[in-house]
């Protein structure tokens, strides 16, 4: 896919991946993510422990982790960056995702809008 990552991490996010992974009680591979349609914007994001690759998804290596993409969410997330923000009310993943267009004020979900073949073409996940 051109180069581009689907997605990146931050130094927090990769630290707190990595913390999380090491108190698992089986051994992982990796994080993986995805998105999911529900919520009042219509849109979720996913993660979960990944034990193996499931067929056709995109491995991305970043700081030390590693990230499975399910398929089905490649283009609702090329070009996102994921942090963990910890404020004094909560500490949570936090996606920065250009192809974001709303969210919902419970900032459980959000309305996205796929990458298009026209904007892959023309290099730029943005």
């Amino acid at each position: 896919m051109s180069g581009f990552k689907v997605i990146t991490l931050t130094d927090r996010a990769a630290e707190r991946i990595k913390a999380i992974m090491a108190d698992a009680d089986r051994p992982i591979a990796g994080l993986r993510v995805g998105v999911r349609n529900g919520g009042c914007a219509g849109m979720s994001y996913t993660m979960e422990y990944a034990e193996a690759r499931n067929p056709g998804e995109d491995v991305i290596e970043d700081r030390g982790v590693t990230v499975f993409i399910d398929p089905k969410a490649v283009l609702f997330l090329l070009g996102t960056e994921m942090d963990f923000q910890t404020t004094k009310l909560s500490s949570q993943f936090v996606f920065n995702n250009p192809n974001q267009t709303s969210a919902c004020g419970c900032g459980e979900s959000v309305a996205i809008t796929p990458v298009s073949p026209d904007r892959l073409a023309a290099g730029a996940p943005a």
